[in-house]
């Protein structure tokens, strides 16, 4: 339980798009609710769409992607 409540609190604070300030619990639901590519993460989130083009988060989207299929 204290684990969950700590990575639910981590996944709030954790930014993944910087330039947008989305964080990375944001980015986990919009995966959860079915966004499967990078491209529907960053249409249901807005990551991406900031000053750096997405060069920042795209490979950290990619990389909850791949957690996310490996935790099926």
């Amino acid at each position: 339980m204290e684990h969950n409540l700590n990575q639910g609190l981590l996944d709030k604070l954790t930014k993944v798009c910087i330039c947008k300030g989305i964080p990375r619990s944001s980015i986990k639901a919009a995966i959860k609710n079915g966004a499967n590519t990078i491209e529907a993460v960053q249409k249901a989130t807005g990551a991406g769409s900031g000053s750096c083009g997405g060069k920042r988060c795209t490979s950290k989207i990619q990389e909850l992607l791949i957690q996310q299929k490996a935790g099926e």
